[in-house]
């Protein structure tokens, strides 16, 4: 995942979203001030990453079983492949799924994407922090607790995490990953836990049970792989003088379908990678929010579920618009959640509303020095429909309005190269009497430049914003907001050796989960790749 010039170079949705929160690297550290004075420039060896996201939360008490669904080192493109077994001693209803993945790596290579999956289902993604020639180790935490139908049975596993090494690229990355269950003390939660997981075949067909009454998708969307995808959000359209062109401009949008009818529509999150924006001194301990914890988007396909209880096979297809025709870059494994109603064989129903706005896509480019990319872009999808359950009918409406607003600015050689740039995600799903309004804002904000004795300096703050409310009649609504925010100001000397780059570089993070539910608060500093602050406000 590597950038070759400066910056060329260089209820149920509520528990969900809970769920995807709580997926993180693991860090237990107290609450620290560091007084030991941090080194000049940056060595031979730096703190672990850590985040200050929070921990998964475990049940407490209960019996746990705990095993090991995957060992490798990863030194070329060859996948781990395994067989999950079920754990005996914890039945086969568990309150809590936890997976935990531990890696080391040392020497010299670059960030690397993987993923694990069990029975063909996308358990998680992930990608690799840089190491120091001393060697790191790092940890991811994530609740997988709503893949528990794939669990109850023997599976095949597949683990990867491409990689190159050679006589410049040393690092081996050595990973293990265990399940720890948590056996039921009491019913698990059905608004978390659904009846079934499905994944589309190879020609993007699934064929639902007949009773489903709710489903859920969720798309492990990325782009990456080297190329300008890696960094859609700093393309520009085809005209305009800069080294990653993709057709109308950085616009991206991921979709969903059903029978070739948009179902669904969604911002990706500006995901930057250990090595990104030129510059690898931004993120040796603090990574980018959600770098390895990549969190799946979700899209409630509920009014489409009648259609799909026929009993026949329906395609179910992801695509991402803005990407040119014919050019590769995202991957978007895809895996469906269903809620099935136990007291009928066969849930009828209807798609009753299907309201899309018109595409808003305006890039332009305005020559000089520098130069200037003005992005404005927008979309609006409304689909409602109805189910007869069991318990009755239960009408369902999911609305989502789209936002992109950038400024890209370049110079000569891409010297300087800076984008300030906006993407926000509204998304409002009504179930009955109940609403759950999502508004996700992503903001990055930075600059690279490369200045007198080579000296490459890149500041960048990013933000991952998400305000949570559900509103139902004749109750107290129910609140959250997450706000994760990193900064970081990194310079080093390019063109030379690594022991020669002189390289300094701070770094924070501070990620607040405020709600009705409580507060989770926490602050993290570096300075070259020095921990100096470690502290906690709730």
């Amino acid at each position: 995942m590597r950038r070759r010039r400066v910056m060329s170079m260089i209820s149920g949705l509520v528990a969900l979203a809970a769920l995807t929160l709580s997926g993180a690297p693991a860090s237990a550290a107290p609450e620290q001030r560091h007084t030991d004075p941090p080194p000049a420039e940056f060595g031979t060896d730096w703190h672990d990453p850590l985040t200050a996201a929070p921990p998964v939360t475990r049940p407490d008490g209960g019996r746990t079983c705990e095993l090991t669904v995957a060992t490798a080192q990863f030194r070329d493109f060859t996948p781990y492949r395994g067989t999950y077994t079920p754990p005996t001693g914890c039945g086969s209803r568990w309150s809590a799924v936890v997976l935990r993945l531990e890696g080391n790596v040392k020497g010299r290579q670059y960030d690397r994407l993987g993923h694990l999956s069990i029975g063909g289902v996308e358990v998680l993604r992930t990608s690799t922090p840089q190491p120091s020639p001393d060697g790191i180790t790092w940890s991811v935490e994530k609740d997988i607790t709503r893949y528990s139908d794939t669990l109850r049975r023997p599976q095949p596993v597949e683990m990867l995490i491409g990689n190159v090494v050679n006589d410049t690229y040393t690092g081996v990355i050595d990973v293990t990953v265990t399940l720890t269950f948590h056996a039921a003390t009491r019913p698990p939660d059905p608004a978390r836990t659904p009846d079934r997981v499905l994944t589309p075949d190879s020609g993007h067909t699934v064929t639902t049970p007949r009773n489903t009454e709710r489903i859920l998708a969720e798309v492990y969307a990325t782009g990456s792989g080297g190329g300008c995808e890696e960094y859609w959000y700093m393309t520009v359209p085809d005209a305009a003088p800069y080294s990653c062109k993709a057709g109308d401009g950085p616009y991206r949008e991921v979709r969903i379908s059903v029978d070739g009818r948009l179902a669904g529509i969604a911002t990706p999150f500006p995901t930057v990678w250990t090595g990104g924006w030129s510059n690898p001194f931004l993120w040796y301990v603090i990574p980018g929010p959600r770098a390895f914890d990549i969190r799946p988007i979700v899209y409630d396909l509920t009014p489409f579920a009648a259609l799909l209880n026929d009993g026949r096979p329906h395609r179910v297809e992801v695509s991402v618009a803005g990407v040119p025709a014919g050019q590769t870059g995202w991957n978007t494994p895809t895996n469906l959640l269903l809620w099935q109603d136990e007291g009928r064989a066969v849930v009828t129903g209807a798609l009753t509303r299907h309201e899309e706005g018109p595409l808003a896509n305006s890039s332009v480019h305005t020559a000089g020095s520098p130069h200037r990319l003005d992005t404005r872009a927008g979309h609006r999808l409304t689909v409602a429909g109805y189910v007869d359950t069991s318990h009755g009918r239960v009408p369902t409406t999911v609305t989502r309005v789209l936002g992109h607003t950038s400024v890209h600015r370049w110079g000569e050689a891409e010297n300087p190269d800076a984008l300030t740039g906006t993407w926000t995600d509204d998304e409002s799903v009504t179930v009955g009497p109940t609403t759950t309004r999502t508004r996700r804002t992503y903001t990055m904000d930075g600059e690279t430049t490369v200045g007198e004795g080579d000296r490459l300096r890149t500041v960048l703050t990013l933000g991952d914003r998400a305000d949570t409310t559900v509103v139902r009649a004749g109750q107290r609504p129910r609140r959250s907001r997450l706000d994760d925010t990193y900064t970081g100001d990194a310079t080093y000397t390019t063109g030379v050796p690594r022991d020669q780059r002189h390289a300094v570089g701070t770094s924070a993070e501070r990620y607040r989960l405020y709600g009705s539910d409580g507060c989770y608060d926490r602050s993290l500093k570096t300075v070259q790749g020095t921990v100096t602050e470690d502290r906690r406000r709730c």
